[in-house]
């Protein structure tokens, strides 16, 4: 079974993967790429280069 997924994105810039056929959770939204799960992940690998929180960065912390 080859599902598709999208990457989703919340207030705090934190990332995650979302089945694509589903609304993702409340505070998440599609930041508009769509695959494989490891296409998901490869992405989010390449953009996500800060962990922490948006607030913790804004913060100096």
């Amino acid at each position: 079974m080859n599902e598709t997924y999208q990457v989703v994105r919340n207030d705090e810039e934190q990332y995650s993967v979302w089945p694509a056929d589903r609304e993702p959770p409340a505070g998440w939204r599609a930041d508009g790429v769509t695959g494989t799960r490891e296409d998901c992940l490869t992405y989010i690998g390449d953009v996500w280069a800060d962990l922490r929180p948006l607030s913790l960065r804004r913060a100096g912390r």
